[in-house]
């Protein structure tokens, strides 16, 4: 791990992507202490105030402070990022590798059930979460992880039928090694690597899904600030405060951007089999 550690700080798409995302963490965690106002303040006689020395990112059209919002909200759009890829790799992962580790007709039944649950529409699970449980943040996460695990388990299924095949596999069943240890401390540490990579690739897209479902508004509700409240505000208005929308779209671009270099990153440095590009 050490080694690969390193690698990766060599690699420079890996040592871009790192200090990128180590700033947006940074400014996430000290952002909404460094403003005197917080982001649900309102301030009517101060709405859509352009960017200054008062307020950096100017205001919104409730005068709330746009510096502390933005902050804010990249708290919360990468806590569901975060969260939705360690749930979808942890399902994943088990369930990948249990069907390609038994195989037969257990893994043809494991599979058909991932086509089935990939045949729903996701908006459709969106709106039926809604109905049932109402907009915020666990009903996205319920949304997200319902069937987005499924792509992590078609990728361990594929690692794990190959690292199957090796001859400490073979020798460990010899040995009397129980499936349990057999999977927990031969095959998914061997594909850890993929694993790793298909996580963080999977952050921007849960980030991505957060903002555009509260823009359509069946997510983050406000007065909580989140990047896709903040951006559906903001279009409205975009033709005179520009700002609105500027600042909340460019911190989700620089997050889905440093997240994606990363992943292509590890991918490089992480499996072998992959040469740089």
């Amino acid at each position: 791990m050490d080694n690969a550690w390193t690698r990766i700080i060599q690699n420079p798409k890996g040592l871009i992507a790192l200090s990128m995302l180590g700033f947006l963490l940074f400014l996430a965690l000290i952002g909404p202490h460094c403003s005197p106002y917080s982001y649900s303040d309102i301030h009517l006689e101060l709405k859509n105030h352009p960017p200054c020395s008062q307020f950096w990112f100017g205001t919104d059209e409730l005068g709330r402070d746009l510096f502390s919002r933005v902050w804010w909200g990249a708290r919360i759009s990468l806590f569901i990022g975060i969260t939705a890829a360690l749930i979808d790799g942890g399902i994943g992962v088990i369930y990948g590798a249990t069907a390609a580790y038994f195989g037969g007709k257990t893994e043809e039944l494991m599979m058909r059930f991932c086509d089935v649950l990939h045949a729903i529409p996701y908006l459709l699970v969106v709106i039926l979460l809604t109905v049932i449980r109402g907009t915020g943040i666990f009903t996205i996460l319920i949304a997200m992880t319902l069937t987005g695990w499924i792509n992590m388990a078609r990728i361990v299924r594929g690692q794990i039928l190959q690292i199957q095949q090796a001859e400490f596999v073979a020798a460990a069943k010899t040995m009397g090694a129980s499936p349990f240890r057999i999977l927990f401390r031969h095959l998914i540490p061997n594909a850890m690597g993929p694993i790793i990579a298909t996580m963080t690739l999977t952050v921007p897209t849960a980030i991505f899904t957060e903002a555009f479902l509260s823009f359509l508004g069946l997510g983050v509700q406000a007065p909580t600030a989140s990047w896709g409240v903040m951006v559906s505000d903001g279009v409205s208005a975009m033709r005179y405060y520009p700002w609105r929308l500027l600042f909340p779209a460019s911190l989700i671009t620089w997050t889905m951007f440093s997240f994606n270099l990363l992943g292509s990153a590890l991918q490089s440095v992480l499996d072998p089999r992959r040469e740089e590009t």
